[in-house]
């Protein structure tokens, strides 16, 4: 907070008169005198939040799932939402009325074009974004550059060499980052990784991850046909697009006809597996590296793949309920025969006895007091932001977790068996897959 600075006006001469002396000091002391009037929210009374202690947070591209996010967010009292950014005037019309609702004004500003928005607003802490895949980690970039942390919704990156780059960018940048992977702050998931983790019922030997079930591996490499483009303060189609290459419009691709093509998307394996794989990743305490060897399945979706890692855990990639009821599961084997899983929609996690259930509530709760980490994603990356402790899903988890779920497209893609360095981050002796590591971006849109 700024503080306001009272001065004594000089004489004509440049000098302080006696007069005027004595007048300032007459008047000093009145103020002195004066009783004055603090609102209590301004000293964190009655359950309000200091103004100094607020979180000061803006939006870039919530529609769908970010305004879902939106909604986490702004009941927690010490967040203060004050602007969005978006390529779409009725998204941005959108969000501004929800938080305008929300707080009983009309303060929240809205904004059409990021970059201009990302330097305008200094007072901004904090950004919540939840673009098209395409977007998320170049987004992420700019704004830790800008000097702000950032919650982003996944899959993270679009390819390893952007999950690279943001890693690069929060350390040099020192940002606080949390990707939406919010299954790592759930009770039955955190149980399920914890009993992995520490091999609690015995070593784990498997772990199954849940990819999508519906669209491909392969995507699809053409174009919508062309439709007459909207004016730019309705829909900026050259911001919507971005890094990507160019292509004329089509209203199909705004309302999330985008997946499933690959200039936008990350295939049924990135549309869960970047959940489910840090899930996994997690349990087998492998989420600082990624698997050393990518099994080709012959099937359209990589349902099935095999994935090693350098200790010899193997991580499988499945489509379907064979492993768990719901969406979005993992489950891990355990080497006498037992196993635990987690899934969507579960009130406690499942396994093969009940008697491997039976410390569910203090796993989580020891686990809990260890990471000083509560069971809410959003909350984990407010505390942060204001501990400038590393969130749960930080950068580096993002990027191992996504590293596997490029190299598993891969795999798919060029039908064959693969072998990955993770400490090079460079695929052995195989110059069409690192090719494939990265992606041309379309100007201004780069890193």
């Amino acid at each position: 907070m700024n503080e306001a600075r009272r001065s004594t006006r000089p004489s004509p001469s440049g000098k302080c008169t006696r007069r005027g002396f004595l007048k300032g000091t007459a008047l000093a002391g009145a103020a002195a005198l004066a009783p004055t009037v603090i609102p209590s929210s301004a000293l964190g009374r009655d359950g309000a939040v200091r103004p100094n202690d607020r979180i000061v947070v803006g939006g870039i591209g919530l529609r769908g799932r970010g305004v879902g996010d939106l909604r986490w967010m702004l009941p927690n009292p010490d967040v203060q939402f004050v602007a969005i950014c978006d390529a779409q005037k009725s998204a941005r019309d959108r969000v501004k009325g929800m938080v305008d609702k929300h707080y009983g004004n009309t303060d929240c500003k809205v904004y059409p074009e990021a970059r201009e928005y990302l330097a305008a607003r200094t007072d901004i802490d904090a950004i919540l974004m939840a673009t098209g895949d395409r977007w998320h980690a170049l987004m992420s970039i700019f704004v830790m550059r800008s000097g702000k942390d950032v919650y982003t919704e996944k899959p993270s990156c679009m390819t390893i060499a952007e999950g690279q780059a943001v890693v690069d960018t929060a350390q040099r940048y020192g940002r606080v980052y949390q990707t939406g992977t919010q299954r790592l702050s759930e009770a039955s998931h955190v149980f399920c990784i914890e009993a992995a983790r520490t091999a609690r019922f015995g070593k784990v030997h498997t772990a199954y991850a849940h990819i999508a079930p519906w669209d491909a591996a392969e995507m699809r490499h053409d174009w919508l046909p062309a439709q007459p483009e909207p004016p730019k303060d309705v829909v900026d189609w050259d911001a919507w697009l971005g890094p990507c290459p160019w292509r004329p419009f089509n209203g199909a691709y705004i309302r999330g006809g985008w997946r499933g093509h690959y200039d936008f998307h990350t295939s049924c394996i990135g549309e869960w597996g970047a959940h489910t794989f840090a899930q996994a990743q997690a349990g087998l305490n492998c989420l600082d590296t990624a698997p050393v060897h990518y099994q080709y399945v012959k099937n359209t979706t990589g349902d099935g793949m095999v994935t090693t890692f350098a200790n010899g855990t193997k991580m499988v990639l499945s489509r379907g309920n064979k492993y768990w009821h719901g969406s979005c599961g993992e489950r891990f084997d355990f080497e006498d025969g037992g196993w635990v899983a987690a899934a969507d929609g579960y009130s406690k996690p499942e396994g093969s006895s009940p008697k491997l259930l039976a410390d569910f509530k203090k796993v989580v709760a020891d686990y809990m007091a260890r990471t000083q980490r509560p069971m809410n994603h959003m909350r984990n990356f407010l505390d942060c932001v204001k501990s400038r402790r590393q969130t749960v899903a930080n950068a580096e988890v993002m990027y191992r977790s996504m590293t596997t779920v490029h190299a598993a497209n891969i795999c798919m893609w060029l039908q064959r068996d693969l072998r990955f360095d993770p400490v090079k981050a460079e695929f052995i002796n195989d110059d069409a897959a690192n090719r494939l590591r990265s992606r041309a971006m379309r100007e201004p849109w780069t890193i």
